[in-house]
């Protein structure tokens, strides 16, 4: 039965799993600001995140299991089906073309890693981490 029930779960039962990541839920578009203000002190991270699609699921999973949690960095989570006006806003901010998934790296105030779908990768990130 637990078989089916997690085939066939719905979008909501699949934003409550448990995860050891310390995400930030972005839900407002001031944080886009509070994004470019703390990027100067810290890189952050952006995962936009289709919560209905099937590849979006996989690409955050595979990132949540490559990623080193000991890294300095603040993590926003992004659910797409919820706030598309983040998400166009963060388009047109960081100057980038909306995917789902995507996942940005904003330092500075800039975008300085933007990926998708397949090419999300965790370990890439030291490259644009080191001091």
């Amino acid at each position: 039965m637990s078989l089916f029930s997690n085939f066939f779960s719905n979008s909501e039962n699949q934003k409550h799993s448990v995860s050891k990541f310390n995400w930030i839920n972005l839900t407002s578009l001031s944080q886009i600001d509070e994004i470019i203000t703390a990027s100067s002190q810290q890189p952050i991270l952006i995962f936009k995140h289709s919560t209905r699609c099937a590849i979006s699921k996989m690409a955050l999973k595979d990132f949540e299991k490559q990623f080193r949690l000991d890294q300095q960095i603040a993590c926003y989570f992004l659910d797409l089906l919820a706030h598309r006006d983040i998400s166009n806003e963060i388009a047109h901010r960081f100057e980038v073309i909306h995917q789902s998934p995507q996942l940005l790296l904003i330092k500075n105030g800039k975008c300085l890693y933007n990926v998708s779908h397949g090419a999300i990768d965790a370990t890439i990130l030291d490259r644009f981490l080191e001091p």
